[in-house]
Protein backbone atom coordinates (compact mmCIF):
# COMPACT_ATOMS: atom_id res chain seq x y z
CA UNK A 1 0.00 0.00 0.00
CA UNK A 2 1.66 3.38 -0.93
CA UNK A 3 2.50 5.94 2.01
CA UNK A 4 0.00 8.52 0.83
CA UNK A 5 -3.17 6.21 2.29
CA UNK A 6 -0.60 5.62 6.03
CA UNK A 7 -0.17 9.51 5.58
CA UNK A 8 -3.70 10.18 5.08
CA UNK A 9 -5.13 8.30 7.47
CA UNK A 10 -2.21 9.87 9.78
CA UNK A 11 -4.04 13.06 9.20
CA UNK A 12 -7.56 12.17 9.91
CA UNK A 13 -6.76 10.45 13.17
CA UNK A 14 -4.14 13.34 14.37
CA UNK A 15 -6.97 16.01 13.25
CA UNK A 16 -10.10 14.16 15.15
CA UNK A 17 -8.35 12.91 18.39
CA UNK A 18 -4.71 14.27 18.55
CA UNK A 19 -1.32 13.02 17.68
CA UNK A 20 -1.25 11.32 21.17
CA UNK A 21 -3.87 9.21 19.67
CA UNK A 22 -1.92 8.69 16.68
CA UNK A 23 1.37 7.50 18.20
CA UNK A 24 -0.49 4.69 20.81
CA UNK A 25 -2.39 3.77 17.45
CA UNK A 26 1.39 3.38 16.11
CA UNK A 27 2.42 1.32 19.20
CA UNK A 28 -0.66 -0.67 19.70
CA UNK A 29 -0.12 -1.71 15.90
CA UNK A 30 3.82 -2.13 16.22
CA UNK A 31 3.83 0.17 13.25
CA UNK A 32 6.56 2.47 12.48
CA UNK A 33 4.85 5.40 11.69
CA UNK A 34 7.96 6.67 9.02
CA UNK A 35 5.76 6.65 6.09
CA UNK A 36 6.73 8.74 2.82
CA UNK A 37 3.87 9.58 0.03
CA UNK A 38 5.71 7.50 -2.56
CA UNK A 39 6.69 4.37 -0.30
CA UNK A 40 5.68 1.32 -0.52
CA UNK A 41 4.57 -0.49 2.77
CA UNK A 42 2.67 -3.65 3.64
CA UNK A 43 -0.84 -4.06 3.59
CA UNK A 44 -0.89 -5.93 7.18
CA UNK A 45 0.75 -2.77 8.46
CA UNK A 46 -2.99 -0.54 7.49
CA UNK A 47 -5.09 -3.83 8.79
CA UNK A 48 -2.73 -3.81 11.92
CA UNK A 49 -3.55 0.08 12.54
CA UNK A 50 -7.28 -1.03 11.68
CA UNK A 51 -7.52 -3.30 13.88
CA UNK A 52 -5.43 -1.18 16.58
CA UNK A 53 -8.08 1.54 16.45
CA UNK A 54 -11.01 -0.63 16.60
CA UNK A 55 -9.91 -2.07 19.80
CA UNK A 56 -9.03 1.21 21.20
CA UNK A 57 -12.72 2.38 20.33
CA UNK A 58 -14.79 -0.86 20.69
CA UNK A 59 -15.52 -0.62 16.99
CA UNK A 60 -15.52 -3.32 14.02
CA UNK A 61 -12.80 -3.26 11.79
CA UNK A 62 -15.67 -2.17 9.17
CA UNK A 63 -16.66 0.51 10.90
CA UNK A 64 -13.10 2.07 11.65
CA UNK A 65 -12.23 1.87 7.54
CA UNK A 66 -15.74 3.60 6.92
CA UNK A 67 -14.83 6.21 9.20
CA UNK A 68 -11.28 6.56 7.70
CA UNK A 69 -12.63 6.66 3.95
CA UNK A 70 -16.00 9.42 5.11
CA UNK A 71 -13.30 11.57 7.29
CA UNK A 72 -10.60 11.66 4.68
CA UNK A 73 -12.40 13.02 1.18
CA UNK A 74 -11.98 16.79 2.79
CA UNK A 75 -8.19 16.05 3.12
CA UNK A 76 -8.01 14.52 -0.44
CA UNK A 77 -10.18 17.49 -2.00
CA UNK A 78 -7.71 20.02 -0.48
CA UNK A 79 -5.02 18.20 -1.66
CA UNK A 80 -6.18 17.64 -4.85
CA UNK A 81 -9.36 19.69 -5.93
CA UNK A 82 -8.75 18.82 -9.67
CA UNK A 83 -10.41 15.53 -8.56
CA UNK A 84 -13.37 17.16 -7.24
CA UNK A 85 -14.12 20.54 -8.84
CA UNK A 86 -15.26 19.35 -12.15
CA UNK A 87 -18.17 17.42 -10.77
CA UNK A 88 -21.39 19.07 -9.34
CA UNK A 89 -22.36 15.78 -7.52
CA UNK A 90 -21.06 12.93 -5.95
CA UNK A 91 -22.57 10.75 -8.94
CA UNK A 92 -20.08 11.68 -11.65
CA UNK A 93 -17.44 11.94 -8.89
CA UNK A 94 -17.64 8.31 -7.97
CA UNK A 95 -17.95 6.78 -11.51
CA UNK A 96 -14.76 8.29 -12.31
CA UNK A 97 -12.59 6.81 -9.77
CA UNK A 98 -11.51 4.42 -11.94
CA UNK A 99 -10.82 6.08 -15.13
CA UNK A 100 -9.96 9.64 -13.71
CA UNK A 101 -9.10 9.38 -10.53
CA UNK A 102 -7.05 6.11 -10.05
CA UNK A 103 -5.55 6.43 -13.33
CA UNK A 104 -3.91 9.55 -11.72
CA UNK A 105 -3.21 7.71 -9.01
CA UNK A 106 -0.89 5.12 -10.81
CA UNK A 107 0.97 7.93 -12.45
CA UNK A 108 1.87 9.72 -9.99
CA UNK A 109 2.47 6.52 -7.21
CA UNK A 110 3.90 4.39 -9.74
CA UNK A 111 2.84 1.00 -8.60
CA UNK A 112 0.03 1.74 -7.08
CA UNK A 113 -2.45 -1.23 -7.02
CA UNK A 114 -5.47 0.61 -6.62
CA UNK A 115 -8.88 -1.49 -6.37
CA UNK A 116 -10.99 -2.02 -9.44
CA UNK A 117 -14.46 -0.84 -9.37
CA UNK A 118 -17.27 -2.55 -11.99
CA UNK A 119 -20.14 0.27 -12.20
CA UNK A 120 -23.72 -0.18 -13.62
CA UNK A 121 -26.71 2.02 -13.35
CA UNK A 122 -29.67 0.74 -13.26
CA UNK A 123 -33.08 2.08 -14.84
CA UNK A 124 -34.10 3.30 -11.49
CA UNK A 125 -31.32 5.59 -11.56
CA UNK A 126 -29.27 3.19 -8.86
CA UNK A 127 -26.04 2.55 -8.76
CA UNK A 128 -24.42 -0.88 -8.41
CA UNK A 129 -20.90 -0.54 -7.76
CA UNK A 130 -18.48 -3.87 -7.67
CA UNK A 131 -15.55 -3.71 -5.34
CA UNK A 132 -12.78 -5.67 -6.23
CA UNK A 133 -9.25 -5.83 -4.45
CA UNK A 134 -6.62 -8.03 -2.84
CA UNK A 135 -7.23 -5.64 0.11
CA UNK A 136 -10.77 -6.76 1.24
CA UNK A 137 -11.43 -3.29 2.32
CA UNK A 138 -14.55 -2.97 0.82
CA UNK A 139 -15.62 -0.54 3.97
CA UNK A 140 -13.06 1.80 3.27
CA UNK A 141 -14.65 2.48 -0.31
CA UNK A 142 -17.67 2.60 1.08
CA UNK A 143 -16.43 5.16 3.38
CA UNK A 144 -14.89 7.47 0.20
CA UNK A 145 -18.29 6.74 -1.35
CA UNK A 146 -20.01 8.29 1.58
CA UNK A 147 -17.25 10.97 2.50
CA UNK A 148 -18.29 11.70 -1.47
CA UNK A 149 -21.98 12.18 -0.79
CA UNK A 150 -21.06 14.43 2.29
CA UNK A 151 -18.50 16.51 0.14
CA UNK A 152 -21.58 17.06 -2.34
CA UNK A 153 -23.91 17.85 -0.01
CA UNK A 154 -26.12 14.57 -0.63
CA UNK A 155 -26.90 11.35 0.93
CA UNK A 156 -26.05 8.06 -0.33
CA UNK A 157 -27.55 4.52 0.60
CA UNK A 158 -25.45 1.94 0.73
CA UNK A 159 -25.75 -2.15 0.46
CA UNK A 160 -23.58 -4.40 0.72
CA UNK A 161 -24.14 -7.68 -1.03
CA UNK A 162 -22.03 -10.81 -1.19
Amino acid sequence: MKGVVFNLLESVVTAKYGADTWDSLLDAANASGVYTSLGNYDDAEMEALAAAAAQALGLQRADVLRWFGRSAIPVLAELYPDFFTPHSSARPFVSGVNDIIHAEVRKLYAGAACPHFGIHEASDGAITMRYRSTRKMCALAQGFIEGAADWYCETVEVEHTS
